[in-house]
């Protein structure tokens, strides 16, 4: 553009994107008819701005045409055009340019929350040109961008504000009042207390989103705390989630200075607005931690109790009657043949029975929607049976909840208390449960997703898709569960009536290393989870658990021991261990699980191990293998001395995720001949595939998707002879499939979204009965060769890769 010119800078100039950026924030803030949009894009262009200062300024080491910088002077000169215009644009035409503008601003928030970051990834994205060549190696590219310090915001949206995906009845009286006192300058801490199910985190995240607050605090970060807080955790979350690398914390001391610092520095920047979510009693000392004298620097938390220590503290209380019965009468629709007396009087004891808990309204409510008369009114004489037993017409929120849980039928009650065995306030992979719950009951994959979704369809949990991914072939990894925290009291306390040693199902929680006393009698759970903080030391007591089933370990400690004790739990079917510290946990006493017969499925998520401790267990029972965000370290090793395909002689199933150190695969998985699906996503750095991996004949499924620096496929693929799909969606740097493709005649499906610069050999040809799934541009490859294929069906979809899945960890 021409713009460029004007200002005295060419495509490498003296100031190729600040100086016209700053001409750009300038005009756009002397228009006020298009507020607040004005005000947005000038803020998302404030924030850009020390970044392209900092790009200006290493013109010479920086590539400016690479594609993510070319598209940021483009959008740049969009904004220069659109906001000249603003003085010219009609009244007509308002909508329309509402859109233009818009679309500049998410353009410019996508490359500081999304290009940038994969400019800055180090050895983990090969960029594409216009032409489909590679602009830059990896490393060179990683090594300029580096230098880049300006924070800015990361991959991983650590503390945003949750967003409201609810109707919100009630809370415009409470919204005004908090309002008040946020924005009073003599409260510096404010504490929002009400019991649980009132409604809390709803009311401070739609806070956290009035345009009022949202005016007055620059910063506004969000983070649950829960029962088991982590000091250290949250500010290197908070660390991370403003652009910089998380330092590792030997004590909260130095996270303290940490904190202090980062404040300091945001503070330059306008007001920080900190929100603790879900505190709990005698958590003060922790949040003593918080309260720094800076000015402009405010906390909120919510809490079932109050904190003296605070300044201020509001009340939330339950929904009036009007409200409740507004937010009752839209989850519950009107059952069919009811007279306007009679169903007013099944509402009033419904609200009586709900007490104003919007959470029990709305499960209440869900559960009632779409059903008979009948059905509410024995629903309401089986509350009235209740309330002559228990003696008290209002009844506590749990109390409240337990009809819900009632109500399930025999298999979704035992999934659901199931829930309890994870922590509270947990983003939990729906694979993982699924997992569980194959091996717990017996019945296959497709059947307990339907019982997850019977679950959030009665609203007792949230199932949250991440993505567009199907789920077929039992992969479920693009789903969250969620369950809010009330509700994983319901599923514990349903085992509260039987002593400790007695439950199926048992919760173990060691606060540094204090051990309950009836850890020392032999526990008869088929079904126990054990949670540690970030002070256990791994010094465990000897406890006798012979009927464990399920195994479920929650660890925050950056190096964990497992309990020698495990290889006494014969009956081990399942293993889950995950981190819920900030880096890898270094992982020990590997050895233990050797012994087990019946382990069938383990999952690591953010552990380190050496992926040479896998075959050395010789688990012949093992049948899937999964690992999230774990490192490995060196992956190749001698493995002469294991016969693999003896050692892991029924293991059908390797998924691994969000690796980021693995840039190959160890050879010995190219050995395991039983296996039928491995899945590698989301391993940045993984460059290549052995040749070996032709050996694995009765492979059915490889999934590939996001592995952006995987250039090519061997030539053995072609020996995959059972191969039915294949999915190397947002492969962006695979430049190529194998030549001999078409040999794999059970081929039935290609996933190659996003691939674009992917050379199709001619011998897809012989590939019949093929669906392929692709966006626009990756199908004008499939559209030319179509009339040479038989019974090719091509289905063109456009998907946006989601690159948010990093946010439940």
């Amino acid at each position: 553009m021409n713009d460029w010119a004007s200002l005295g800078i060419g495509s490498i100039g003296e100031a190729v994107f600040s100086k016209l950026l700053k001409v750009v924030i300038d005009e756009a803030k002397k228009f006020k008819a298009f507020k607040p949009l004005s005000k947005d894009l000038v803020s998302t262009m404030e924030i850009l701005f020390p970044l392209t200062q900092k790009i200006d300024s290493m013109q010479k080491e920086l590539d400016f045409g690479v594609k993510e910088l070319k598209e940021l002077r483009d959008t740049i000169e969009r904004a220069d055009v659109a906001v000249r215009k603003f003085p010219r644009v009609k009244w007509y035409e308002k909508s329309k340019y509402t859109r233009k503008i818009e679309r500049i601003n998410k353009d410019m928030l996508k490359f500081c929350q999304i290009d940038l970051q994969l400019l800055q990834h180090r050895n983990q994205l090969t960029l594409l040109g216009l032409t489909g060549n590679l602009v830059n190696s990896v490393d060179g590219l990683s090594k300029r961008m580096d230098l880049l310090s300006v924070p800015a915001p990361v991959f991983r949206d650590l503390c945003s504000v949750p967003k409201l995906d609810k109707v919100i009845v009630g809370l415009d009286w409470p919204l005004g009042e908090l309002k008040k006192r946020l924005l009073d300058d003599s409260v510096v801490t404010l504490v929002v207390s009400a019991p649980p199910g009132c409604g809390k985190t709803t009311l401070v995240s739609r806070l956290c989103d009035d345009p009022d607050i949202k005016g007055k605090f620059k910063h506004i970060f969000f983070n649950v705390v829960s029962n088991t807080p982590n000091f250290r955790v949250i500010v290197q979350n908070l660390l991370q989630h403003n652009g910089y690398n998380a330092l590792t914390f030997e004590n909260d001391s130095q996270a303290e200075v940490g904190l202090r610092k980062l404040l300091e520095e945001l503070k330059e920047n306008g007001p920080i607005l900190l929100v603790l979510d879900d505190v709990w009693r005698g958590a003060d000392s922790f949040l003593q931690k918080f309260q720094i004298k800076l000015p402009n620097y405010k906390i909120l938390v919510t809490s079932r109790f109050d904190f003296p220590s605070f300044d201020s503290n509001y009340r939330l209380k339950p929904l009036e009657d009007d409200d409740a019965r507004a937010l009752l009468i839209h989850w519950a629709s009107r059952p069919c043949n009811t007279s306007p007396d009679e169903y007013e009087d099944l509402l009033q004891k419904i609200l009586k029975r709900c007490n104003g808990f919007p959470i029990v309204i709305e499960v209440v409510g869900v559960s009632l929607k779409g059903r008979s008369l009948n059905t509410w009114k024995g629903q309401v004489e089986s509350w009235s049976e209740g309330e002559k037993i228990l003696g008290k017409p209002y009844p506590t929120v749990l109390e409240c909840l337990q009809p819900s849980f009632d109500a399930l039928d025999p298999n979704l009650k035992e999934c659901f208390l199931d829930m309890g065995s994870f922590l509270e306030d947990q983003k939990i992979r729906a694979s993982v449960i699924i997992d569980m719950w194959v091996e717990l009951y017996g019945k296959g994959s497709s059947i307990l997703y339907m019982y997850l979704e019977d679950l959030a369809s009665q609203n007792l949990l949230k199932l949250v898709p991440l993505g567009t991914n199907e789920h077929e072939d039992g992969f479920y990894n693009d789903f969250l569960v969620t369950q809010h925290d009330i509700l994983r009291e319901l599923a514990i306390c349903q085992s509260e009536f039987k002593e400790n040693l007695e439950r199926k199902r048992l919760n173990l929680e060691i606060l540094e290393n204090t051990f309950p006393d009836w850890c020392l009698n032999t526990i008869n759970a088929s079904l126990l989870s054990i949670s540690t903080d970030d002070l256990f030391s791994s010094k465990w007591l000897e406890m006798d658990c012979p009927n464990v089933e399920a195994l479920v370990l929650n660890l925050s400690s950056s190096d964990y021991a497992l309990p020698s004790f495990i290889s006494g739990m014969k009956k081990l079917k399942v293993l889950t261990i995950t981190n819920h510290g900030f880096y890898p946990a270094r992982l020990s006493n590997f050895s233990c699980l050797s012994s087990l017969p019946n382990l069938k499925r383990i999952r690591l998520e953010k552990v380190s191990i050496t992926l040479l401790d896998i075959p050395q267990l010789q688990l012949s029972s093992l049948k899937k293998l999964s690992l999230v965000m774990c490192s490995f370290g060196e992956v190749f090793y001698d493995t002469e001395d294991i016969v693999v395909s003896n050692a892991l002689s029924k293991l059908q199933e390797i998924d691994i995720d969000y690796c980021y150190d693995l840039d190959e695969l160890p050879y010995w998985i190219s050995e395991i001949v039983s296996l039928k699906t491995l899945s590698i996503t989301n391993c940045n750095k993984l460059s290549q595939l052995p040749e070996a991996i032709g050996n694995l004949s009765r492979l059915e499924v490889l999934r590939l998707c996001s592995s952006m620096n995987l250039s090519e496929l061997p030539e053995a693929t072609e020996g995959l002879s059972n191969l039915r799909f294949l999915d190397i969606s947002h492969c962006l740097g695979l430049r190529k499939l194998p030549q001999e493709i078409g040999k794999l005649q059970n081929l039935k499906k290609i996933s190659m979204r996003k691939c674009s610069g992917c050379e199709l050999p001619e011998s897809v040809t012989n590939l019949e009965n093929l669906e392929v799934k692709c966006d626009e541009e990756t199908g004008l490859l499939w559209e030319r060769l179509k009339p040479k294929m038989r019974n090719l069906r091509v289905q063109e979809e456009e998907i946006e890769h989601n690159l948010n899945l990093l946010q439940m960890f």
